[in-house]
């Protein structure tokens, strides 16, 4: 999350303080689960938006906020949330065409092989991906690292990276590995939030562990980033990107689909663009950086409030039509 502490700042720094109390007050008295509209007036696209809620949830011990990712398990009707101040959240769930339901069952801090947590600047924890046999992987920002964890999120054992990561010169420590997918003939597929220093900022590349990677013309707009990646249903991948360029500058989310069927390793895929949503025009865009696929053309996103009640955790349940 690299924008987060400024934007939740601005916001502060414009609210009245009879505003910020009652803000204060609601947060206090907030449902686990409430409803939370991002779509404009009259919204017509290629997503069906089936439901927009706000998270609020309350787990012992645990703080539930700055999820940066969502896994689901249709094996065991499992969705795990990702925070990234490294802890791992689960909960039962249920979709239907049009609703779905959660119930919370654990949280667990992200710990080393000795069963201790994470030193802080070791768990900023922000990708998340299951393969085919079961297993967990994160993904983390700071140095490049995908570790495999147990489901009770100790910690198994570093992911051999290629070396176009290994040795990749970011644009800043918090610009790392963002994203994190597994793909059914590619394996685990990753992306860093911006490209690395020797490349264009709006040139982006997918990397598979295996060395093959592919490139991303990214929309043209500044500071975009990519915030999260996922394998769809035929093979290919939805990229979510996301630009913020201040209180007064553009703030967007755009969804992507990224052709990787039938693209050549290190050349550019086709794309198209699937959602916009644009703060210039009657959205309402919180940071999403959270995403993954639960049913045959449907999905999750999910948004990192950075721990402030001045944001909020979002879930939004859609549908590409």
């Amino acid at each position: 999350m690299s924008f987060a502490k400024s934007f939740c700042f601005a916001r502060t720094r414009t609210l009245k303080p009879l505003i910020f109390f009652l803000l204060f007050a609601s947060f206090l008295n907030a449902k686990p689960i409430s409803e939370f509209k991002i779509t404009p007036p009259n919204y017509k696209g290629k997503v069906r938006f089936i439901k927009q809620v706000e998270l609020n949830y309350n787990f012992e011990g645990f703080n539930f906020s700055e999820i940066s990712d969502l896994l689901y398990d249709k094996k065991s009707s499992t969705l795990y949330m990702l925070s990234d101040k490294g802890i791992l959240f689960s909960f039962k769930a249920k979709f239907s065409d049009k609703n779905f339901k959660l119930t919370p069952l654990s949280a667990h801090y992200l710990k080393n092989k000795k069963g201790k947590r994470l030193k802080p600047w070791k768990r900023d924890s922000e990708g998340l991906a299951m393969n085919n046999k079961g297993q967990l992987f994160i993904s983390f920002e700071g140095k490049p690292k995908i570790s495999l964890f147990r489901k009770d999120g100790i910690k198994i054992k570093n992911v051999k990276l290629p070396k176009s990561l290994k040795k990749a010169k970011l644009r800043s420590r918090n610009k790392s590995l963002e994203s994190l997918s597994w793909h059914p003939k590619y394996g685990l597929l990753t992306a860093l939030e911006y490209p690395k220093k020797s490349d264009s900022k709006l040139k982006q590349t997918i990397y598979a562990l295996n060395g093959k990677k592919w490139r991303l013309n990214m929309e043209p707009i500044s500071n975009n980033a990519i915030s999260e990646i996922e394998v769809t249903d035929d093979g290919n991948l939805l990229v979510l990107e996301r630009a913020y360029n201040g209180i007064f500058g553009k703030f967007e989310i755009n969804l992507i689909k990224m052709y990787l069927n039938g693209c050549l390793p290190n050349s550019f895929c086709p794309k198209k663009l699937i959602l916009k949503i644009d703060s210039a025009k009657g959205w309402t865009v919180e940071n999403f950086e959270g995403l993954c696929r639960v049913a045959k053309n449907r999905y999750l996103m999910i948004s990192d409030d950075n721990d402030s009640f001045l944001a909020s955790t979002v879930l939004v349940y859609f549908e590409i039509l």
